[in-house]
């Protein structure tokens, strides 16, 4: 299973949410599996930035892990997101989507690195991503998305549930 992390802190937050996974649906073999949403406050980024929806989806897709890279970066570019060479580091953003998990494959080249470097560091991903697979060991892990959410040690406050389906 592949797992993307997904977010938005710049207007109609679910909107764009919504219509990123149905992008996202456009590529998938399989039926898309949705966490529940949760609000957090904002993370590393420039400050009075407003607050994140946050969730995880899984799916199955044909596309490399960097063919769906290029994808949901295409994705995010159509929702307005500026280009790397002159966006603020953790801007505010329509739409982020962060490509967690791609199977058991581990990947770590420049422009991509399988698992997520820091998935396991961010409660606003591993809240929905054990909603979705409590019992799942990332490849890079010796302990299941259940277990490395309690071992977090994080400043960041605990994401609010807010909504199960949408």
């Amino acid at each position: 299973m592949i797992y993307l992390a997904l977010g938005s802190n710049l207007g109609a937050r679910l909107e764009h949410l919504c219509q990123a996974r149905e992008k996202l649906s456009a590529i998938a073999t399989s039926e898309i599996v949705s966490a529940p949403l949760y609000e957090t406050d904002p993370l590393d980024c420039p400050p009075d930035s407003p607050p994140f929806l946050n969730t995880v989806i899984a799916l199955e897709t044909d596309y490399s892990p960097t063919e769906l890279l290029a994808y949901t970066q295409a994705i995010e570019m159509e929702f307005g997101r500026e280009e790397q060479a002159t966006r603020i580091t953790n801007s505010p953003r329509p739409v982020d989507i962060d490509l967690l998990i791609y199977h058991e494959q581990v990947l770590n080249s420049p422009q991509l690195t399988i698992p997520h470097p820091r998935f396991h560091e961010r409660l606003f991903v591993l809240h929905p991503l054990r909603d979705l697979a409590p019992a799942l060991i990332p490849p890079t892990h010796a302990n299941p998305v259940a277990i490395l959410l309690e071992l977090c040690e994080t400043s960041e406050l605990p994401p609010r549930f807010l909504q199960q389906d949408w």
